[in-house]
């Protein structure tokens, strides 16, 4: 998505479903990726999973900032959700995976932080 009316639209689905209607959960991010799967697939929840986590390589990759928002299963369970679908044009029976929202961050990225000892055992 990349009409600010609709992502305001998505975005105050997402904060009814935090519990906050007065959150932003989508940071002012100009686009909206929404990740859905076909509940018919045995692993539909992991293979979106790896769609998500693939977009946000490729953004990385290209010097754009990327954060994966949770509740997209609950928005596109709910009826005002399904609508939306609908509007859209997607039809038959989806279950969200995430939003995975795009954009350039408004400070420098942070150096990584070091790893605790002791989490990686090497076989």
């Amino acid at each position: 998505l990349t009409d600010p009316a609709e992502i305001a639209e998505l975005e105050r689905m997402n904060a009814a479903v935090l519990g906050n209607p007065a959150a932003h959960p989508f940071y002012g991010a100009p686009v909206v990726c929404v990740v859905l799967t076909d509940p018919e697939r045995y692993t539909c929840v992991e293979d979106g999973s790896l769609v998500m986590g693939n977009l946000m390589l490729a953004a990385h990759s290209l010097g754009v900032a990327s954060c994966w928002i949770h509740r997209a299963r609950e928005v596109f369970a709910s009826a005002e959700g399904k609508a939306l679908l609908q509007q859209w044009g997607v039809e038959g029976e989806w279950i969200g995976i995430g939003h995975c929202i795009l954009g350039y961050a408004a400070e420098p990225e942070k150096p990584a932080a070091p790893r605790l000892e002791g989490r990686i055992v090497r076989i």
